[in-house]
């Protein structure tokens, strides 16, 4: 990108609001000195931001709440610092866009909901998909999705899925041809409902034109063997996955912590465990993969979790600075165009979902 990455960001989304939005946008700030922020929230809620250099404040006078329903955030919040922020990296007539990615913590079925809306669907997209990472035991991670967005998927959709995740993989990691692998309850061709198996032939379709790297199936403890870049599911699996494992690693730091404290021995093996411990605590650290990317939007949204600190907060503004300067957008644009070009039948019928949008 040819001009500073400038990102909207949601001050007010989250459990904690300001409290960990501000100082996170400051900290990132200092990491990235070229980056520009639009700080979007209630006026006196971002009194401090006003003399920062590269920021500028866009005034909101409403805050979708974590409990708020889709139908609040969309018809009756129009001026909420979550609707705000997505506006702003809505392109003009020109192509133009105030902002190239935005970040919000927010409630997620708003901001999925808010987001559609806004922004609409890519060409070729049914429904946008929520994709993070989770780490595994090659020392890197693998890409989801999607984790939450989509309960009931069709084997179109989790074509789709993998186009997009291939897209993101390739520009924010410079992998040319990340590997996909569908997420199965079992590796061989017949397994799997009937969703699953028709999505296999397209994938194995796509994956014999050239236009996805295809493994195969995969079973759920291939996602931490680092067996593929992306593993594609529908919303309701991926995000029993993604909370099943962050629910472990906790498990099984404080089970270690638990060990450790016992009684004068197990203390001293502490103290010689500690470092393994400490490296173990921060790779399984949920902290550091925050970030998701609502993918298939015509725009960049990342999602924060809801209860993010100061670190997590950041991590998902690195996230999205990442994904805007490596032109994601035009990626996954490029990708499910070529992916889907090379079949008919599922180009067909996955036309972009931009009839029947919710009024508002």
């Amino acid at each position: 990108m040819d001009r500073p990455v400038r990102l909207a960001v949601d001050c007010m989304g989250g459990d904690h609001g300001p409290s960990v939005t501000l100082p996170a946008c400051r900290a990132f700030l200092e990491r990235h000195p070229q980056a520009e922020l639009l700080l979007v929230g209630l006026s006196d809620a971002l009194t401090e931001a006003r003399a920062w250099s590269r920021c500028t404040v866009v005034e909101a006078t409403e805050v979708v709440a974590m409990d708020d329903s889709v139908e609040v955030a969309l018809r009756k919040k129009r001026q909420s610092s979550m609707r705000i922020a997505i506006s702003q990296v809505k392109a003009d007539e020109t192509g133009a866009s105030a902002a190239d990615a935005c970040v919000s913590a927010g409630n997620t079925g708003a901001l999925m909901a808010v987001a559609r809306y806004l922004l609409k669907t890519l060409p070729g997209i049914d429904r946008p998909a929520i994709a993070s990472v989770m780490p595994n035991q090659s020392g890197g991670y693998t890409t989801m999705l999607d984790l939450g967005a989509n309960v009931d998927c069709s084997a179109d959709h989790l074509l789709q899925f993998a186009a997009m995740g291939s897209a993101l993989v390739a520009a924010v990691d410079g992998k040319d041809n990340p590997s996909v692998g569908l997420l199965n309850i079992g590796e061989e061709m017949i397994k799997g409902n009937e969703v699953i198996k028709r999505a296999g032939e397209l994938l194995r379709t796509a994956g014999a034109a050239g236009h996805l790297n295809f493994y195969g199936n995969v079973e759920g403890n291939d996602i931490f063997k680092g067996t593929v870049d992306v593993v594609v599911c529908d919303g309701f699996v991926g995000n029993v996955a993604l909370k099943t494992a962050e629910g472990l690693a906790s498990m099984v730091s404080n089970l270690l912590k638990q060990e450790f404290s016992r009684n004068p021995w197990t203390k001293i093996a502490a103290l010689a465990a500690m470092p393994v411990l400490n490296r173990f605590k921060r790779r399984v650290d949920h902290r550091r993969y925050n970030g998701a990317a609502l993918l298939g939007l015509r725009g960049l949204v990342f999602k924060s979790h809801g209860s993010a600190d100061i670190m997590a907060f950041g991590n998902a503004l690195d996230r999205a600075h990442n994904a805007a300067q490596h032109r994601l957008l035009d990626q996954v644009r490029g990708r499910i165009h070529e992916t889907l070009q090379a079949l008919p039948v599922a180009a067909e019928s996955a036309t972009p979902a931009q009839s029947g949008q919710p009024a508002a």
